[in-house]
């Protein structure tokens, strides 16, 4: 199974791209940083100089700018990062 038949992987692929890139303020590179401990614990290589410090309020706060309700949204991305997590942890427990 490869990183992009995960769930969740459509936001957290391209938040791994950005993170190499520098760009840790976009909703995917947030995500990682939130779970970067558990997705480092699973064997994916996080670039740690770039996170963002307290990515849960910056997440949301990114989240307020184009919507005029982000609670539900930022839900949403969390439950897709979580299963993300999830599936990759089974990965790597059966490798």
């Amino acid at each position: 199974m490869e990183l992009n038949e995960l769930p969740g992987s459509e936001l957290i692929l391209p938040g791994l791209e950005d993170l190499y890139h520098g760009r840790n303020n976009t909703i995917g590179s947030l995500l990682i940083s939130i779970a970067s401990t558990r997705l480092t614990a699973a064997g994916l290589d996080i670039p740690q100089v770039s996170l963002v410090s307290e990515p849960e309020l910056a997440l949301y706060n990114h989240l307020q700018i184009d919507r005029d309700d982000a609670y539900p949204y930022y839900n949403a991305l969390l439950n897709s990062l979580n299963s993300f997590c999830a599936a990759l942890e089974l990965k790597s427990k059966y490798r």
